[in-house]
């Protein structure tokens, strides 16, 4: 058994990532507050002697008493809506945040993992995209609170594993999707399915042929565990390399759930990348690891979540 930390504990993969760390068989430290997380994400693990839930702002310093194997830093907003309400607040996160994580783990001697993003990839000129590929950036747009802010963490990151020999991991995590996102949060997946449910037109910004690669949150979080237990500091890529366009995904959308919801048209967000897809070459072949769970069944899945909470009003 070990004591994991989990920053973001409360969050969409914080909390998944806390149930499989439960399930087998390690005590789960979970750190949050409550920003863009909750506590309904976690409740079910109330009570549970080896979970336990502290609500701190990680840009302030990190303690926990006792010893600590692990620290996965997953805090952080994710989604376009948060991270352009609360652009200071991310860029805070992505560098105190993991600082301080960064530090508690070297304090208590212990793994350290952060949760990257292929946002660092920005709108690349390079398809699909490699853990070689550098990236292209804007680094003064909107967005670049969050793209900045994860490629800050993981030059930080790596400074810790050179100048202090900290062992450390890094993924970048590509669009998952599944249950316990919020219906608000802006992503394209729980954007589509709730207005699906709802009979209101999904929304497509710009002409919908920008691509994406979705992953099912199952899927990502086995992805993180192996990439946690195998001997490879990273960064590597974890998602799922099926590419889809916002047209194709909103058609899937609307089959699995039977909406006759129109669809609508508005402008594309400044840097809105236009493709994204993941080459998963290194998490093949370093992690045995690859994604199972398809696109359409994922969305079913999903769409039965939202219809629940929808019908239980918490949506």
């Amino acid at each position: 058994m070990a004591r994991i930390v989990v920053t973001g504990g409360a969050g969409f993969l914080g909390s998944h990532l806390a149930d499989a760390l439960i399930a087998r068989g390690d005590e789960v430290v979970a750190l949050d507050n409550l920003s863009t997380g909750t506590t309904t994400n976690i409740e079910h693990l109330f009570g549970h002697d080896r979970f336990s839930f502290v609500r701190h702002d990680v840009t302030n310093h990190i303690w926990v008493p006792g010893p600590v194997d692990t620290v996965l830093h997953f805090a952080s907003p994710a989604s376009p809506i948060d991270y352009l309400e609360l652009p200071i607040q991310t860029l805070k996160v992505g560098s105190l945040g993991t600082h301080n994580a960064l530090g508690l783990a070297r304090a208590k001697g212990a793994k350290f993992m952060l949760a990257s993003t292929s946002e660092v990839y920005g709108d690349p000129t390079v398809h699909p995209q490699p853990e070689s590929y550098w990236g292209n950036v804007n680094p003064v747009g909107p967005r670049s609170v969050y793209d900045e802010a994860k490629r800050f963490a993981e030059a930080m990151t790596l400074a810790y594993h050179r100048s202090h020999g900290l062992e450390v991991r890094i993924v970048r995590i590509f669009n998952t999707f599944g249950e316990r996102m919020r219906a608000d949060d802006g992503r394209v997946v729980s954007n589509f399915i709730v207005q699906a449910l709802r009979g209101e037109p999904l929304t497509i910004y710009g002409d919908g042929n920008q691509t994406r690669s979705f992953c099912y949150v199952e899927d990502e979080i086995r992805g993180f565990l192996a990439l946690l237990d195998s001997e490879h500091t990273g960064p590597i890529n974890i998602g799922n390399d099926g590419e889809f366009s916002m047209l194709e995904l909103a058609e899937i959308v609307l089959e699995v759930t039977g909406s006759s919801s129109p669809v609508t048209h508005r402008p594309l967000p400044v840097d809105d990348p236009m493709q994204r897809r993941p080459d998963l070459t290194l998490a093949r072949t370093l992690l045995g690891w690859k994604p199972t769970i398809g696109l359409r069944e994922g969305v079913a899945r999903t769409a039965e979540y939202f219809r629940a909470e929808i019908a239980a009003g918490r949506a």
